[in-house]
């Protein structure tokens, strides 16, 4: 389906989780809502961080068009599940962000690994959390952001588990995706960068790691939420881990070969 069909149907809430493998070749992308009073700083924090944090877009304040990826959309309806986020404490999931918009609230759009996903599809690289019908694995790490302003925390990776055949290639494919979190930044022992358990994720859920296959860390865009928890802003609404908002931009387009 296209994504503004995908987009009706959020809108609808008749989707309401993860959005792996929906709308495929259009970008799909992360969110987090600010106040201008944090804007400044998380827009400081991502450049600084684009490993993490890629931007696509930003929305002027008071504003929830996101013009520059989907002129259509809004997206205080148009992702599937959100979190509030309040004082760095997770208070609510809820399906529309309507209520909580206030009119000086900044939108700020990043890549998602998601989106190279279909990429590597293509390159018949199988994709454990869409064969298993679930939502990816994510960690936090011992890896931490560079801080800037208020914000600081520790980088979220998601994992896919792939045949070292498979990572190689997947290293070449992902490269040429910069604006949607580009290479791994781990391969293999997930204790090196601080994860003790890999069965249990902090965000998504477990997948299935088959015998002589390694486990490949890409810098995910739920990073925001581990440095909300840590920072505390007054409010940070975000979506929900896997449940993304699908732009209308075609996957190509960020693609630098």
């Amino acid at each position: 389906m296209a994504s503004n069909e995908i987009r009706e149907l959020i809108r609808k809430q008749e989707i309401t989780g993860p959005t792996a493998g929906m709308s495929k070749g259009f970008t799909q992308a992360n969110l987090v809502i600010l106040k201008k009073e944090h804007a400044f700083d998380f827009l400081l924090f991502c450049q600084r961080n684009p490993k993490s944090c890629p931007l696509l877009d930003v929305t002027e304040p008071g504003s929830f068009i996101p013009s520059k990826i989907a002129k259509e959309a809004d997206i205080r309806k148009d992702v599937p599940s959100y979190r509030i986020y309040r004082d760095g404490v997770n208070t609510e999931e809820v399906l529309d962000v309507t209520e909580y918009w206030e009119d000086d609230m900044v939108g700020f759009l990043l890549g998602c690994s998601f989106t190279f996903e279909t990429p590597l599809l293509e390159s018949g690289i199988p994709i454990r959390h869409i064969e298993e019908k679930c939502n990816v694995p994510m960690y936090k790490t011992n890896i931490q952001c560079e801080k800037a302003g208020v914000f600081e925390g520790p980088t979220v990776v998601s994992m896919r588990p792939m045949s070292h055949e498979d990572a190689i290639r997947a290293i070449q494919i992902t490269t040429r995706f910069p604006a949607v979190h580009g290479s791994p930044i781990h391969i293999g022992d997930p204790s090196q960068i601080g994860i003790a358990d890999i069965s249990k994720p902090d965000f998504g859920d477990p997948v299935t790691i088959k015998e002589g296959e390694i486990p490949v860390f890409w810098a995910c865009g739920v990073t925001p939420q581990a440095v909300a928890m840590q920072s505390k802003p007054s409010i940070m609404i975000t979506h929900a881990p896997g449940c993304m908002f699908i732009s209308d931009i075609r996957d190509e387009k960020y693609s630098i070969l």
